[in-house]
C-alpha cells in the first residue's frame, strides 16, 4: 500500500461515522474535483491529493472548537507514515490555509497546490450540495431556517465567523454567495458560475415562498 492509499484509508474510516455535512462523501467529492482542476491547471498531483484528503482532519467544527489544527494533525500522520519532509510541509500548508474564515478576511496566497484544493473545498460548498450541506449544518445545530429581522455580519475575523450562531439563510450570504469571486483558478470559475446560480435561483424561490409571494 502506498503513501496516498494509506492515507485515503485513515481518513475513509475517520469521516465515515462523521454528519452529512462534513463526512466521507464530502472529502471524497473534494479529492475529485481537486483531481480534476489539476488536470487542466497543473501543479503536483500528489501534494494535492494529500492535502485534498486531510483538508477536514481536524476542522474546528469536528474536534470540539480547536482553530488552525490540521496542519499539526497532518504532520503528525504523515510523519508517522513516514513521508518525505518536503512533501510535509507541502501539504501542511495547504490544510492551514483552506478553510474560509470570514467575509472581512483576506485570504492567503500560497502555491497552485493551495489554489487548487482551496477551490475545490469550496466548489463542494456551493451549489446543489452546497444547499444540503447548510441545511443539514443549521438543523444539526438547531438553527432556524430564515429570520427575517437578523440581517447577515461580515466577519472581521476567524473567531466572530466560527462563533456566529445565525440563521441558514445568512449563511448564503456570509460565505456561500461569495466564495464565486474568491476562486482562483480558471476550471474553478467556470464550475463555481453555474453553481452560485443555482443557489441564487434557490434563495429567490425560498423567500418568494417565505413572502407567500404568488403572484
Amino acid at each position: 500500500m502506498n503513501l496516498l492509499e494509506e492515507v485515503k484509508l485513515i481518513v475513509e474510516q475517520k469521516f465515515r461515522t462523521e454528519s452529512a455535512d462534513h463526512d466521507w462523501y464530502h472529502i471524497e467529492r473534494v479529492l475529485k474535483l481537486a483531481e480534476y482542476i489539476q488536470s487542466k491547471e497543473g501543479g503536483d498531483l500528489l501534494v494535492i491529493q494529500l492535502a485534498a484528503l486531510l483538508h477536514d482532519i481536524s476542522d474546528h467544527k469536528l474536534n470540539g472548537g480547536i482553530k488552525n489544527d490540521c496542519g499539526r494533525v497532518s504532520r503528525e500522520m504523515l510523519t508517522r507514515l513516514k513521508a518525505d519532509e518536503k512533501l510535509i510541509g507541502q501539504v501542511c500548508e495547504i490544510v492551514d490555509n483552506v478553510s474560509f474564515k470570514g467575509a472581512g478576511v483576506e485570504d492567503v496566497t500560497g502555491s497552485i497546490e493551495l489554489d487548487i484544493v482551496r477551490d475545490a473545498d469550496r466548489l463542494d460548498a456551493i451549489g446543489a450540495i452546497g444547499i444540503a450541506r447548510a441545511f443539514h449544518y443549521g438543523g444539526k445545530h438547531d438553527r432556524s431556517f430564515y429570520e427575517p429581522n437578523l440581517e447577515p455580519t461580515i466577519h472581521a475575523n476567524f473567531d466572530a465567523y466560527s462563533s456566529d450562531k445565525s440563521h441558514t439563510l445568512n449563511h448564503f450570504y456570509e460565505k456561500l454567495f461569495l466564495i464565486k469571486d474568491r476562486l482562483r483558478s480558471k476550471t474553478a470559475q467556470e464550475i463555481g458560475s453555474q453553481r452560485h446560480d443555482l443557489m441564487a435561483e434557490f434563495v429567490a424561490s425560498f423567500l418568494k415562498e417565505w413572502n407567500v409571494n404568488l403572484k
